[in-house]
């Protein structure tokens, strides 16, 4: 991580990610929610580095103040070996309030096995093999040939390691009956007849046999385990056509799973630390539906069993795999929602958020010195080629915006991230607040509500956010309000978006969010057709309106303030209904030009019509009037004839 004072906001985001992920209890499903193509890429290699340092930090931190952690490697492998053979490993308090840690990380591209059948198989045979590769092929065979499982025992006296009697027991007898049964049958024995003789030949080698199979017996499972994988193993299934077929396919492969959970609980209290598999998942916008659906489901079956190590990563980008998770023909029982889908899945969700002027300067910084080679190409030889071509001035003057741009230490009052993380976890528990209310009965939910709140707390420390102009009950109602309403405050932060473009009210940073819901209520009412899975996605609305307009009233300035450090609200649904309102607010603009154009239109025919009707007026008064002047021109003549 950069040095203090010049991390940007990507540093912060992935150390805060780091620390959570150093204390969540495991099983964990975190969805990394980014743009596909973005710079997700960049932030998944920071998190890594960021999980390896606070690892390394945790641990050294631990072994000053209680025993040193125990490698594998040297002496160690032997000790590794001692234990596998002869030692039961258990499952004690002591272990249970370790810190220590250490992350195995395995990388899985869906990409890479786009063109396989089973897409799932493919991600758990790259867990298998790398986790073959971490602990050594021979230490997975034997423990998986003669390992035992760990026991639980929470007794503040109980030991580790406890001998397996039994186990030894049956070895030395074992191999007493082989040192005798050769004995009998290589060690001439004096005897007074030729049938004693072949009755001891024949109990020497049955002696022989029972002992040595049962010796053989364990070597060539050992030899068989180390010449043939996991991978390989769960591969033969995959293409056998016949047991691919039959119900306990999903069984075997679940049985590789456990072998290696309880490999990593072994080795936990081995090395006398946590152990935690961090499987990280990219690439799954570039499969088919199908495939995309097989492999969440391999991460609910086969990943999520209590008490797992495994965090699984899935980076994704949600626009694009929840579409392709609606077009699948698998998707029942979620009524074709792909959102509720993915939210079954993922525990906790970290929406990457725009680009910060740090790090966008950090990064314009990073491609003009990379490309000042390339331009100063033709006076590389030249000793003053940086004056000449202009590239050296620029540089300087972004170092100095860079320093001028700074922001100055601040003197905030001296809160602890823990003090606050406790304070706001108090406020979700708390009976005389009526927070708790608004919280669902669904235990995976709550699992997502207080796995964002850690996050969030120490984005705001770092951020350098006031902490006492916002309350910790306000915090923990603002999580809760992005996970049950998502698509309302998206729309409500769309509106806001719109207004502050057009051009800000006065008092507008006072105004209530719930006021502004109200005021645009109608359109996003007449917008519920193409929104229909977004909404599904939100809790009761009377509830909600109780929420923002009596027990949290939200100010506009208060959401700015708490939207920096929002990180459990899916962007791509904001980014969604701003689509949906720009057209909408384009066909409201067509209409009211083609309204305007029939007015006018009415307007002229009826101006026409006008005229046309008084022409008709005017000559049909004239012509009865030149009618009757000639009659009495008429009767004038005839008169004067007579």
């Amino acid at each position: 991580m950069a040095s203090k004072g010049k991390e940007t906001e990507d540093d912060i985001y992935c150390a805060c990610l780091s620390k959570a992920l150093c204390q969540v209890a495991t099983p964990v499903t975190v969805g990394l929610y980014a743009p596909f193509g973005g710079r997700v890429y960049m932030l998944l290699d920071r998190i890594t580095k960021c999980m390896h340092e606070e690892a390394l930090r945790i641990t050294e931190k631990e072994n000053k103040l209680k025993n040193s952690t125990v490698k594998s490697n040297g002496c160690g492998f032997l000790h590794l070996l001692w234990r596998l053979f002869f030692y039961f490993p258990v499952v004690t308090e002591r272990h249970l309030e370790c810190r220590s840690i250490e992350f195995i990380f395995v990388h899985f591209s869906a990409w890479q096995y786009a063109g396989s059948d089973r897409l799932w198989a493919g991600l758990v045979t790259t867990l298998c093999e790398q986790i073959r590769r971490h602990f050594g092929i021979f230490t997975l065979s034997v423990f998986k040939v003669l390992g035992t499982v760990p026991k639980r025992n929470l007794d503040p006296e109980a030991r580790e390691w406890t001998l397996r009697k039994t186990f030894c027991i049956v070895l030395a007898v074992t191999i007493v009956v082989l040192i005798i049964g050769l004995l009998l049958l290589l060690v001439p024995i004096e005897t007074s007849s030729d049938g004693e003789e072949k009755i001891t030949t024949i109990f020497g080698s049955v002696a022989t046999i029972m002992a040595g199979s049962s010796i053989l017996m364990t070597l060539f499972k050992l030899c068989k385990s180390v010449l043939i994988s996991q991978k390989h193993k769960i591969e033969q299934l995959v293409n056998s056509q016949k047991f691919s077929t039959q119900m306990g396919f999903m069984n075997e492969v679940k049985k590789e799973v456990e072998l290696i959970s309880h490999m990593v609980q072994f080795m936990e209290i081995f090395q006398k630390q946590k152990i935690r598999v961090v499987l990280q998942i990219t690439s799954l916008e570039l499969c088919a539906p199908d495939k995309v659906v097989g492999v969440l489901d391999a991460m609910n079956t086969l990943l999520a069993d209590h008490k797992s190590p495994f965090i699984s990563i899935l980076v994704v980008d949600p626009s694009i795999i929840v579409t392709c998770l609606e077009n699948t023909s698998s998707l029942k029982g979620m009524a074709d929602n792909g959102y509720m889908f993915l939210n079954r899945t993922v525990t906790l969700p970290f929406s990457v958020p725009p680009l910060g002027t740090k790090t966008k300067l950090q990064l314009l910084k990073k491609a003009v010195q990379r490309t000042e080679d390339l331009i100063d190409w033709p006076c590389r030889n030249d000793t003053n080629r940086g004056t000449k071509t202009g590239i050296t001035e620029p540089m300087k003057l972004l170092a100095e915006e860079l320093l001028e741009d700074e922001e100055p230490e601040v003197n905030l009052p001296p809160y602890k991230p823990g003090y606050c993380i406790q304070e706001t976890f108090y406020a979700l528990y708390n009976e005389r607040e009526v927070l708790h209310e608004y919280i669902p009965d669904s235990i995976c939910q709550m699992k997502r509500i207080v796995n964002a709140i850690p996050v969030m707390v120490h984005l705001m420390m770092l951020s350098k956010i006031p902490w006492g102009n916002m309350s910790s009950k306000y915090v923990a109602a603002w999580v809760v309000l992005c996970n049950q309403w998502p698509c309302r405050l998206s729309w409500i932060l769309q509106c806001l978006e719109d207004e502050e473009q057009q051009g800000c009210k006065e008092g507008f940073d006072n105004y209530l969010l719930w006021d502004m819901f109200k005021e645009h209520s109608k359109e996003l009412f007449s917008l519920k057709a193409g929104l229909k899975n977004l909404l599904d996605l939100d809790g009761d609305p009377e509830i909600f309106q109780k929420f923002l307009s009596q027990d949290f009233p939200f100010t506009v300035e208060e959401s700015r303030r708490l939207m920096k450090c929002t990180i459990n609200l899916d962007y791509s649904i904001k980014h969604k209904m701003g689509l949906h309102r720009g057209i909408n607010n384009l066909q409201n603009d067509w209409k009211t030009t083609i309204i305007e154009k029939t007015a006018e239109a009415i307007e002229t025919v009826h101006r026409n019509n006008t005229i046309v009707v008084k022409d008709k007026v005017e000559m049909q008064f004239t012509h009865p009037r030149r009618d009757f002047m000639k009659d009495k021109d008429e009767e004038r003549t005839e008169c004067q004839k007579e």
